[in-house]
């Protein structure tokens, strides 16, 4: 699910959609950037008093490629679309001097705020990330391990002396340990290409199995023709598909994620820092990857874990990516003030804890005459700050409950209401299976509900 897309003006300063019949103009001295966000606070609350006046009991399916021009704040409910109340949407995001960029609550899977997401971009080292998540797969899987040898082959000697580099050298052996942390925290390209032949036989049976995992993870606007991200025509993604890769990569591998908050890696007496700045800025960030290009500009997928208020024991989790930066700094600087954007303006709230029993309804012609009935897993909501107060779980079953039930299917679901609309949506499954009664007692139970039902 995700919420209010926030996605500025790409088209200047003529552009002005307001409620009022006067046109919000930008002031002389207003920063550019200013008149973007104005602009669309004047569209958001265009399109809430819109979604006001329509009927939200059927939301929309959710559309990924949103109209830049069209893009209203939102939230993405289980697949589907729900406005939130305008007045809740009062602060923008912090001005950007990135090409594209975008802010996800990692822990509820919502998006907080979005500059030109779906845009083409070049990743640059961003490329290693789903290099890193087949590599992680094929460590799971037990196809490598870390403690493997490795003997590098020519193709290593083609990295060029200009491209960061871990310092391996074809024919000496080297363990996939070292490749992946000099991959990760050095983001050496010749480790890439060496894990990359080893998983895949070569770059380019590598480079498919790339592409086919976008496939897979529904990343419709990537493409790879290389394992390290240097330029080429067909190299490509978007923000969105990189902060969609990056989630998957964090949530499917927390073992090896780890390895990313490292600060430095030493390989064959060279010592090399992690290139993300923001590791030794906040103590709360572990993560991700850096990437620059001369044609990608200088690219950062950040993310930080703090506890989140009034649940004990758990953390949330804000990611921001940003590409296109124009300097190293720019982009350090902007993705902290995302990563401070999202946790000061946005509250994470847990539903229900996992297996916590939500109720315990009637059951008709089994053996129980009740079921303890729970959600699967933590459902968390994300929303703006002051809105809290106003969320009230609702629970709808699939009445009657008729036996035989299993555990773990689905009797209903909880939606997550606030002001009389709906944000959030979350199933609601069986505790325990719940088996047939005798003959006698589903006679018993199918002449009752005749009566129950009249």
């Amino acid at each position: 699910m995700s919420l209010g897309v926030y996605v500025p003006d790409r088209h200047g300063t003529g552009t002005s959609v307001s409620l009022s019949s006067s046109p919000y103009r930008r002031p002389a001295g207003m920063p550019v950037q200013c008149q973007r966000n104005a602009n669309d606070a004047a569209l958001l609350q265009a399109q809430m008093l819109l979604s006001l006046t329509s009927s939200s009991s059927s939301p929309m399916k959710f559309n990924a490629s949103l109209s830049r021009a069209a893009a209203a704040a939102a939230l993405v409910v289980c697949g589907s679309l729900a406005t939130l109340p305008a007045r809740a949407q009062q602060i923008p995001p912090p001005p950007m001097t990135a090409k594209a960029w975008t802010i996800v609550d990692v822990t509820s899977g919502q998006v907080l705020a979005a500059g030109d997401a779906e845009a083409r971009v070049e990743p640059a080292s961003l490329t290693k990330i789903m290099t890193s998540y087949l590599i992680f797969e094929a460590l799971r899987d037990k196809r490598i391990s870390m403690d493997q040898t490795v003997i590098p082959g020519e193709s290593v000697r083609k990295v060029g002396r200009d491209e960061s580099r871990t310092f391996i050298e074809a024919g000496k052996p080297v363990t996939v340990h070292d490749l992946v942390y000099g991959m990760i925290i050095q983001s050496g390209n010749d480790a890439s290409i060496a894990l990359a032949e080893l998983v895949g036989g070569s770059q380019p049976g590598f480079v498919e199995l790339m592409n086919r995992a976008a496939q897979r993870m529904g990343l419709k606007n990537t493409h790879y023709t290389n394992v390290d991200g240097l330029t080429d025509p067909q190299h490509y993604t978007t923000v969105a598909d990189i902060a969609t890769l990056s989630t998957r990569l964090i949530q499917d591998f927390p073992e090896y994620y780890k390895i990313y908050s490292e600060k430095s890696f030493t390989y064959n007496n060279i010592r090399q820092p992690n290139r993300n700045r923001l590791l030794y800025l906040d103590p709360t960030v572990d993560g991700l990857k850096t990437g620059h290009t001369k044609e990608a500009g200088y690219c950062l997928v950040s993310t930080a874990s703090r506890p989140m208020p009034g649940a004990a024991g758990v953390n949330r989790r804000v990611l921001s990516v940003v590409v296109g930066e124009p300097t190293e700094r720019a982009r350090v600087q902007d993705s902290l003030s995302a990563l401070n954007y999202g946790y000061q303006n946005f509250d994470t709230l847990r539903v229900y804890a996992a297996n916590q029993v939500v109720a315990t309804p009637k059951v008709w012609k089994g053996k129980e005459s009740e079921l303890k009935i729970r959600v699967k897993k933590d459902p968390f909501i994300t929303v703006p700050k002051g809105m809290a107060d106003k969320i009230k779980p609702q629970l709808e079953l699939r009445e009657p409950l008729i036996a035989p039930l299993a555990n773990g299917a689905q009797v209903g679901t909880v939606k997550v209401m606030a002001d009389g609309k709906q944000l959030a949506e979350f199933p609601v499954v069986a505790l325990a299976d719940v088996p047939q009664a005798s003959f006698i007692g589903r006679a018993w139970d199918a002449l009752r509900l005749m009566f129950v039902k009249k």
